[in-house]
């Protein structure tokens, strides 16, 4: 966020039993079309919530509100702030602060 802030992304989860297996717990980030600060990076990008939604998003009834439609959309380009980060942030195998360490261009 440009304000340096936190902020929520929209996801689902759910418990299940395999019919031959463990219960399982699973879990998915939405995704909606690209806004400006993010159509040159992907073709989609995050659900990102306004903190004004957690609420609604967070209700145990929320899939049933008619309010809940209109939050898969682009968020707000210039509330966010983007910049290139190493190539790392690709790679699973790692998982520290270095991956999100802005690439210095001189």
């Amino acid at each position: 966020m440009r304000d340096g802030g936190i902020f929520a992304l929209a996801g689902i989860w759910e418990n299940w039993r395999d019919p031959v297996g463990p219960m399982l717990e699973t879990v998915s980030i939405l995704t909606t079309s690209p806004n400006k600060a993010m159509e040159g990076v992907h073709d989609r990008m995050p659900v990102i919530l306004p903190p004004t939604s957690y609420e609604l998003w967070l209700d145990p009834a929320m899939p049933f509100s008619p309010a809940v439609s209109g939050l898969p959309q682009p968020f707000d380009a210039t509330q966010m702030h983007c910049r290139q980060v190493s190539s790392r942030v690709n790679f699973v195998k790692y998982d520290d602060p270095a991956c999100a360490e802005a690439i210095i261009s001189v």
